[in-house]
């Protein structure tokens, strides 16, 4: 064979450059069309297979293909839309980076290809769900701090827990021990039963401490209606800048009936 081929080239009247040039350019074109050819030929197989196993034409395909991916961008929206919702929702709460990512890397939906849409989507969706379970987590959490302090409100606005709370305070920010606490459970106990609720109809004294008015104890706390431990701070102040020590204060009171 290749005595055949040397004999034909000798007697080719073609110059044997232009015989290595053409068979050159024959291998490189061979070369380009290869892939190109095995695409078309495994998308061909493909279809085929899809054809075979759905019972469509090729025609028919053309139009499941466009079915399918106007299903897909339509997921994708409301994907979106989702993802979107739960950031609004909860990144005040937590840690919304995840999502918004997400969210970004599906936002161009009509350009991607079919499998990476279909990744995105689910990453899209996984992402805002864990944000979501992030935020109801930090709700949950917060509820409970919420209903922890209700209960310590409620249990400091009973009168043990305010004279728990005023001999505590006392003694911490005033230095007065159990002698100074015995004249002012007594003092208080005539004023308000230790009652932060006490009101006195004639007068208009207000709370644990008989303020008068009650609104003078906003000076220590917005909630002065509502938290024993808001009238007591300002109840010591008053004593301490009026009297000097509550038995004093109880002493002024035993005499007048009032302090």
């Amino acid at each position: 064979m290749l005595s055949s081929l040397r004999t034909t080239v000798k007697n080719s009247p073609v110059p044997f450059g232009r015989i290595v040039s053409g068979a050159a350019a024959v291998l490189v074109s061979a070369s380009l069309l290869a892939p190109a050819v095995a695409q078309q030929q495994e998308s061909e197989r493909k279809t085929q297979e899809l054809s075979e196993a759905t019972g469509m034409r090729h025609e028919q395909l053309s139009v499941y293909d466009s079915i399918v991916r106007d299903r897909l961008e339509r997921q994708a929206k409301a994907t979106l839309s989702g993802a979107q919702a739960t950031v609004a929702a909860n990144q005040a709460k937590a840690d919304a980076s995840a999502a918004k990512t997400a969210i970004a890397g599906l936002s161009g939906y009509t350009k991607l290809d079919e499998g990476t849409l279909r990744d995105s989507i689910v990453a899209t969706q996984a992402a805002s769900d864990a944000l979501a379970a992030a935020g109801a987590d930090a709700d949950r959490r917060a509820a409970e701090a919420a209903a922890a302090a209700a209960a310590a409100l409620a249990n400091a606005n009973t009168p043990a827990g305010a004279k728990a709370t005023a001999a505590s305070l006392a003694a911490s920010q005033y230095g007065w021990g159990a002698d100074q606490f015995q004249c002012l459970d007594k003092l208080w106990q005539r004023e308000s039963g230790w009652n932060y609720q006490a009101s006195n109809s004639g007068s208009g004294a207000t709370g644990i401490p008989q303020a008068l008015p009650g609104s003078k104890m906003a000076s220590f706390g917005t909630d002065w209606a509502t938290n024993a431990t808001t009238q007591i701070k300002w109840g010591l102040d008053y004593i301490s800048r009026g009297y000097g020590t509550p038995c004093a204060a109880w002493g002024h009171s035993e005499s007048v009936n009032w302090y």
